[in-house]
């Protein structure tokens, strides 16, 4: 099985997603209150925060020289030279 390199922004983005729907659930449930108004910021903030980790897993990618492409061979034709 070939092994995947972590995909941090979009851990980062699923994270805010994950933490906006329990905020949404426990204000429902109790009485703390979740201002909505606070979503579009914290969204805005945690988007932000998405992009700068992918961009900066990407430049560390191409440090290593992990180029993105195909490991080797004709990209075309999907064969690997061995």
């Amino acid at each position: 099985m070939k092994r995947r390199r972590t995909d941090w922004g979009s851990l980062v983005a699923g994270l805010l997603f994950v933490g906006l729907g329990i905020a949404f659930v426990v204000s429902n449930r109790t009485d703390w209150e979740f201002d909505p108004l606070w979503v579009l910021p914290i969204l805005a903030i945690g988007l932000g925060l998405a992009g700068v980790a992918r961009a900066l897993s990407r430049n560390s990618d191409r440090a290593d020289g992990d180029s993105g492409g195909t490991p080797s061979g004709d990209a075309r034709d999907g064969r690997a030279e061995t």
